[in-house]
C-alpha cells in the first residue's frame, strides 16, 4: 500500500479520516514510519467529546512520544483496543487493522485532501 490512502482526508499532524458514519480516524503511514517502532498507544475513552485540533491521546515508539490530535469534533463511540493491545499494528497496518477511534462527527477542523497532504510530505499519491 502506498504511504498516502487516496480515499481518505488528513489532518496537517497526519491523522487520516475517513468518511464514513462514524467516522474512523487512525494515523498515516508517513507519521507511522517518522515514528519507527510503535510501542504504546493512549486512546480516548468512549463517550469522550473531543474538540477538533486538541489532544486525545499519544503514541510512543522507540524513538519519541507523540501527542495524537483529534481532526474532528464529536463523541468517541468505539477505540481500537486491538491496537492498545498491539500498538506496532500502527507500523504494519496503519490505514487498516491499526485504525485508532471512531467518531460521531459534530465539526470538522482543518482536512487535507489526500494530494494536498501528499504535497505536504513530498510524497505521491
Amino acid at each position: 500500500m502506498s504511504k498516502i490512502n487516496a480515499s481518505l482526508r488528513y489532518s496537517a499532524e497526519h491523522e487520516w479520516i475517513d468518511d464514513r458514519t462514524p467516522a474512523t480516524v487512525g494515523v498515516s503511514q508517513v507519521a507511522a514510519d517518522a515514528l519507527g517502532d510503535v510501542v504504546y498507544v493512549e486512546l480516548p475513552a468512549v463517550g469522550a467529546s473531543l474538540t477538533a485540533g486538541e489532544v486525545c491521546g499519544e503514541i510512543e515508539s522507540t524513538k519519541s512520544v507523540s501527542e495524537l490530535f483529534t481532526p474532528v469534533s464529536g463523541t468517541v463511540v468505539e477505540v481500537n483496543e486491538a491496537v492498545v493491545a498491539d500498538p506496532a499494528l500502527v507500523n504494519a497496518d496503519p490505514y487498516g487493522e491499526a485504525w485508532l477511534f471512531r467518531v460521531e462527527v459534530t465539526a470538522e477542523g482543518p482536512l487535507l485532501s489526500a494530494e494536498e497532504y501528499a504535497a505536504q510530505n513530498g510524497e505521491s499519491v
